[in-house]
Formats: structure tokens, C-alpha cells, sequence
């Protein structure tokens, strides 16, 4: 799998023979990976996709054949293990990088399309939804190649840009989907940490799952500087000189209660939180993750 600006041939194959499975049952009739409450299909016809080996011929499309002279399936809207719906933030403070690194966006951005090509492997329908203050890109959930195509296509239009408005629009979004399914949050959670737990705790009121991957840069998380410098804020263009040394511990102590605060709150309400170090390989950081959630 090649030509997608995110999705790193390389790092696919270490995360191939891996999965993300739901915990918890999904609104989905395929056999396999997940636990289903659906018997057989049903009435609501969604897409086709082609046929393989396996596949109940009853739900073959003659009409297609007769058509194209190819074997095609007709999928249904519960015709799926999982729903996935990746969450990515977009935000002006996602465009920061220190040294070499990629930037917070571009990582979840691989991360993203990383887990959509494993969703749609498995015959999962995955949707992405890109936001900053507002929605800025919203693919529903599907499971087929084309679509998958797609999605790459309109991520690689973005650029981050805008303030933050976490919780507004997981509110938001949480209204939206009325089925069940497995919420990925892909941020770097800038917010009131109290609002935005609360907009998660709006999700799984409404039973979905969720997964919070938190990406920060290793220089936010340390504040390794020495130097009296300019600071400049990506969101609000404000530019401040300050004394890193003068203000260090101030910060750090800040940031470990920022941190403290989503990893405490989220466990409280069953929610799986990745404390996310872009200068690790977010394919080394995925596969233990979900090794782990595999064990688990």
C-alpha cells in the first residue's frame, strides 16, 4: 500500500498482523473479531463490494454480474464488525514541531491513516472526521477500498490552522452519531480539561467506545530551553519573551497536573488514554498500544 503522503509502507508492515477489536458489542453482523447483538443482514442496503472467497453467495448482486461480469456483495448498513470513527484535530497548535521531528498534526495524521487502512482490512467501516474550531472535513463511515481512497485523498487537503474548541465540537459530534461505535480521538487536548471530559463523558452516555491518543511534542512535555526566548503561540499569534529558567518548574508542575487531569478523568469513565511522545515512532507507539489492548 503506496502513494498516500500518510501512510508509510514501512510502518504498515509492523503493525500488519495486528488489530483493534471492540470491547464492548457492536452494532455489526460479520463473524469474527467483534461481538454482535445482529443476526444475519439487515434491510438497509449501504454499498457493493467485490466478492471473496468466503462470502455467503445468497448475498451475491446478480444484476452486477449480468452487468460487469464481476462478483459484487451487497452490503448492508449493519453489515460490519465496527464502526470507527477517527477524530482528528486540526488545530493551529497541531502544527508545532521541535527539531526534526514531524509535527503533532502529521503524527496523528499517520496515525490516522494508519488505523483506517487496519479498519478497513478488517472489514470495518471507519469514517474520519478532521476539526479546529469547526468541522473541517467529515467522511462517513464505510468499509470498502474506494472509500478508504478517498479519505486519504481529502486528508492530504488540510492544514491546521484556527483555534481550539476541543469540547464544543466532541459535544457536538456526540449528538451526531446515534449508533454505537468506537470513538478515536486523535489531539493535543489544548482546552479546559474539564469541559473536554465531560463532552467524552457525552459519548459514552450514548454507548460508544472510546480511545483518546493525547500527542504532544517531547519539547512541551520537557521544556528542555535555555535561553531567553520569544515564544510565539500558533493560535492566537501572541508573542511573549520570557526566562525558560525562570519559569520550569511553573510550567512543568502545570503540565503534569494538564496531563494527571485527562489520564485520571478518562479512566474514571473506561476510557483508554494513550499518553502520546512524537519522538517515538507512532508505528513502535501503535503496535504496543495495541498489543496491549490485545492482552488486555
Amino acid at each position: 500500500m503506496s502513494g498516500y503522503r500518510y501512510l508509510d509502507p514501512t510502518a504498515l508492515a509492523s503493525v500488519k498482523n495486528l488489530s483493534l477489536v471492540a470491547r464492548g458489542v457492536v452494532e455489526g453482523s460479520i463473524t469474527g473479531l467483534h461481538a454482535s447483538p445482529y443476526k444475519g443482514f439487515s434491510v438497509e442496503f449501504a454499498e457493493h463490494r467485490e466478492y471473496v472467497p468466503g462470502d455467503d453467495p445468497r448475498h451475491l448482486d446478480y444484476t452486477m454480474l449480468a452487468r460487469t461480469e464481476r462478483l459484487y456483495i451487497k452490503q448492508y448498513e449493519e453489515e460490519t464488525n465496527m464502526r470507527v470513527r477517527i477524530l482528528l484535530d486540526a488545530s493551529a497548535s497541531m502544527n508545532y514541531s521541535s527539531g526534526n521531528r514531524l509535527t503533532k498534526f502529521s503524527y496523528g495524521a499517520h496515525l490516522a491513516a494508519t488505523l483506517a487502512y487496519l479498519m478497513t482490512r478488517q472489514q470495518d467501516a471507519v469514517g474520519l472526521t478532521v476539526f479546529d474550531t469547526a468541522i473541517r472535513l467529515d467522511c462517513p463511515s464505510r468499509s470498502s477500498p474506494q472509500h478508504f481512497h478517498e479519505m486519504m485523498e481529502q486528508l492530504e487537503t488540510i492544514q491546521p490552522a484556527h483555534q481550539t474548541q476541543v469540547a464544543e465540537v466532541l459535544n457536538l459530534l456526540a449528538d451526531r452519531f446515534k449508533k454505537r461505535n468506537l470513538i478515536v480521538l486523535i489531539s493535543d487536548l489544548y482546552d479546559d480539561p474539564e469541559l473536554v471530559l465531560r463532552s467524552l463523558c457525552h459519548f459514552r452516555y450514548r454507548k460508544h467506545e472510546l480511545i483518546v491518543f493525547h500527542v504532544l511534542d517531547r519539547s512541551e512535555l520537557e521544556f528542555p530551553f535555555d535561553e531567553s526566548m520569544a515564544f510565539y503561540d500558533l493560535e492566537t499569534n501572541e508573542r511573549m519573551k520570557i526566562d525558560p529558567t525562570a519559569v520550569r518548574g511553573g510550567y512543568l508542575e502545570a503540565m503534569g497536573e494538564f496531563l494527571a487531569k485527562y489520564k485520571s478523568g478518562c479512566a474514571e469513565q473506561n476510557i483508554d488514554y494513550v499518553a502520546v511522545d512524537t519522538s517515538i515512532p507512532y508505528d513502535f507507539m501503535l503496535s504496543r498500544y495495541l498489543n496491549k489492548r490485545s492482552r488486555l
